[in-house]
């Protein structure tokens, strides 16, 4: 018996067997999907597009790819970056010479590099080298060998370079040629004065130089990098006592920890930004002379820059010295951000910093979890000099206050915060913004004594 069934646009057809029409209707639907998936978005991308994006995650993923279809099977030879991890297995060698045996991309612009395993020194010198004859742009080396080939520092193309190795000694034995580098970072790196002025006339084009406990150095003159503008340390000892003369830099960066080497900042005449803190602290170190020498030299030397920043640990040192009666400089600073909570340890110096700040046009407060020093031994100090910060804080030029509420548990803390909100001038209208760590919560306006509420 013939059956009818619609052909879609009205009219019908006549089927001897219907259930034959409908099984066969169902698998050209089904071929149907099978290619709309397999003609999908991102696999209708043009190649270079494929290869960008596959240098956004880890090489071995990427490779995984290839699995996919013909359409994938060599996408990942071209991708624009490469990075390889000692993941503990012993066949990393064979694997990684595999990769790079494949590898077509005749421009790198991104190489990463982290291994441990100090026997595999001869082969990381042949994929250094590998990725600079690709002339890439991004090199990134975390090392566990004594030394790097001097063809390490001839290469005209890198321009971000990262070397991380607690026994990589840094020590060019030929002229170094970095002639586009403009970010350079050295993690505990064994380098000396000599090999870092080296270093630094190979690198005309340096922006950027980050330190982290490179404590060898003794001098660090930058007075021969013009285009040098940031400049950030993170030291154990101070880097030993350096000397540090960097009159072009425009951004300073410190974060040391308290030891018997003081350093000098020679010259940072041009800084028109500076953020300063210390590791760790206990109250037996901060003595007079640390005080003296240390942190009050620091701020007469980043009195003039327009945004200042200044972690917990600095600001309780800063309680210490004005409970102290050490002298304050007076600061330029526009825009003042304070890291840290809000309790009794700081508030000394967070007031001092305020009072001397005459041009203040914005202040910001992202609230820290830093107890390094022991509330109760400063707040027996304060008790002594029975002391009251708030009968002093006033703050003129002020426009606004932004506070932002992170990880923030001190429920004493957040009671002074509210404390020193009024004592804001009356004569100046303070907008103040009280943030989340995702969202705003709230924006009030200080306005002649009262508080103004916005939703």
């Amino acid at each position: 018996m013939a059956g009818k069934v619609g052909n879609g646009d009205g009219a019908t057809a006549s089927v001897r067997n219907p259930s034959h029409y409908f099984s066969n209707h169902r698998r050209k639907i089904k071929r149907a999907r099978v290619s709309s998936e397999d003609l999908d978005s991102i696999s209708s991308l043009p190649d270079e597009i494929l290869q960008v994006i596959l240098s956004f995650i880890p090489t071995k993923a990427a490779i995984r790819t290839s699995v996919l279809s013909r359409r994938w099977r060599h996408i990942w030879c071209n991708i624009p970056s490469l990075s390889f991890f000692q993941e503990g297995c012993t066949n990393a060698r064979e694997s990684i010479e595999k990769i790079l045996s494949r590898y077509t991309a005749r421009k790198m612009m991104s190489f990463e590099l982290r291994f441990n395993w100090n026997y595999y020194y001869p082969y990381v010198y042949s994929w250094i080298e590998f990725s600079m004859n690709r002339n890439v742009e991004n090199l990134s080396l975390t090392l566990c060998i004594e030394d790097i080939p001097d063809i390490f520092y001839i290469n005209s193309s890198v321009k971000q370079l990262y070397v991380k190795s607690g026994y990589t000694i840094l020590d060019p034995k030929c002229s170094v040629s970095w002639t586009s580098l403009k970010i350079l970072s050295l993690h505990t790196c064994n380098i000396y004065d000599e090999p870092f002025a080296k270093i630094l006339s190979g690198s005309p084009n340096l922006e950027t130089l980050r330190l982290y406990f490179c404590d060898e150095l003794c001098v660090l003159d930058l007075s021969k990098s013009p285009h040098l503008k940031t400049l950030e340390i993170e030291s154990e000892h101070w880097l030993q006592g350096a000397k540090i003369v960097a009159p072009h830099i425009h951004s300073l960066r410190l974060r040391f920890t308290i030891s018997d080497f003081p350093y000098t900042l020679v010259d940072v005449s041009s800084l028109t930004e500076a953020e300063l803190d210390i590791d760790s602290v206990s109250t037996e170190k901060l003595n007079s002379s640390f005080l003296q020498t240390i942190v009050l030299k620091i701020l007469e030397k980043v009195q003039n820059v327009e945004k200042l920043t200044l972690g917990g640990n600095f600001l309780k040192a800063l309680s210490h010295a004005d409970l102290h009666g050490f002298p304050f400089p007076k600061f330029k600073a526009k825009v003042l951000t304070l890291d840290t909570t809000i309790s009794r340890c700081v508030i000394s110096g967070i007031v001092r910093v305020l009072q001397n700040s005459p041009e203040l046009k914005k202040l910001t407060l992202r609230t820290m979890d830093c107890d390094a020093i022991k509330e109760e031994n400063l707040d027996s100090h304060l008790d002594l000099y029975c002391w009251n910060p708030y009968l002093c804080l006033e703050a003129r030029t002020l426009e606004k206050m932004v506070v932002r509420l992170g990880p923030y548990r001190n429920t004493r803390g957040f009671k002074e915060l509210l404390q020193m909100v009024p004592m804001l001038s009356h004569d100046n209208n303070v907008s103040i913004v009280l943030s989340a760590t995702k969202s705003r919560i709230r924006e009030t306006k200080w306005s002649n004594g009262h508080f103004i509420y916005y939703n």
